[in-house]
């Protein structure tokens, strides 16, 4: 099958990272004498408005593909940017009522998608699993409605109130995170705020409603509806989640005192932590959280602000056109 790739890039994805990364993607597509078109971002927002444009050029998919497009390209968007970018792409389809495979190229600071996928960061590797791939993977997401606000969309890694959350505002609006993530330690910023958020983050309550049960928790510390095992760039915050199965991983830790926290912080380093007795976790695919005193959020690391929630999620589909070497024999 032939394929026509077309290029969403954000160079400033990862301070520059994302211009760097589509330059090597960019010549390996020209030494392979490979068909593409590159698009780039200017500011924030006009992800949306690519798309939109190149809503009528792109292939959907079906299981009759390869013999509809041997005389014609199959058109694929490959997003060259950062988990942020790819949300607004997917969010994007979702506005626009479409069903469109997309295909990545990690290039930001925390690239905890591609993790949680089996997909390369190095743009090398992952141009390699795009190129190989046959078929796009059926990855599970989660569509979300808040109440509040009225708003709605899809999720592709997680949506976070309270610690990490903090960790994300606080991190994204620091300057060491461009510092960093010149050398290539964008996950380190992370990591530096995380002491700093575990000591300030205060408790509050929440109520979830899963699995026909309504908890109330009233220390609430972090609250993390998880479609993959990673938040904070690599932080496996809910290890037992997988982006295969359909349905949601929710992580709730409720604050002990202070050396009760650094313990639970120093188990979270060392992956221990889903045996600490403040760590709960369920599964389920439709889950609802109330949170009627403000707190930070965020959806797949993008500042979702200070706000009260009300908040439901359920499970969706998203087809990414990789090859998940995972799963290859």
């Amino acid at each position: 099958m032939k394929f026509h790739y077309h290029l969403l890039i954000n160079p400033a994805a990862g301070s520059g990272n994302g211009g760097k990364k589509a330059e090597k993607i960019i010549q390996l597509l020209d030494d392979g004498n490979y068909t593409y078109t590159p698009y780039y971002t200017e500011k924030p927002g006009d992800e949306r408005d690519l798309v939109e444009r190149l809503a009528a050029l792109l292939s959907p998919w079906s299981a009759t593909c390869e013999e509809d497009h041997l005389d014609n390209s199959f058109h694929l968007l490959v997003v060259i940017g950062g988990d942020g970018t790819l949300h607004e792409v997917v969010n994007q389809f979702y506005t626009l009522g479409l069903e469109l495979p997309v295909s990545y190229i990690p290039a930001g600071s925390g690239n905890d998608f591609a993790r949680g996928i089996g997909l390369s960061r190095d743009p090398e590797k992952a141009f390699e699993q795009i190129t190989s791939a046959l078929q796009p993977q059926p990855i599970n997401v989660f569509h979300y409605e808040e109440k509040i606000r009225e708003e709605s969309g899809l999720v592709l890694n997680n949506v976070g109130i309270g610690l990490d959350a903090l960790i994300v505002a606080t991190t994204n609006a620091s300057t060491s995170k461009k510092v960093l993530n010149k050398y290539h330690l964008g996950s380190a910023s992370y990591a530096l705020y995380l002491v700093k958020a575990i000591l300030t983050q205060k408790t509050f309550p929440i109520l979830v409603e899963l699995n026909g049960q309504s908890l109330n928790f009233e220390r609430t510390f972090l609250c993390t509806t998880t479609n993959i095992p990673y938040f904070g760039g690599g932080i496996a915050i809910a290890p037992m989640a997988d982006p295969k199965k359909d349905t949601i991983d929710l992580v709730v830790v409720e604050k002990p005192n202070l050396p009760a926290i650094l313990r639970f912080l120093i188990q979270l380093l060392r992956k221990k932590h889903t045996e600490n007795k403040h760590y709960k976790h369920f599964t389920s695919s439709r889950i609802r959280i109330v949170s009627v005193v403000p707190q930070h959020g965020q959806a797949d690391g993008e500042n979702m602000g200070e706000r009260s929630f009300d908040i439901n999620f359920s499970t969706a589909t998203q087809y990414i056109w990789y090859a998940d070497k995972r799963t290859e024999k």
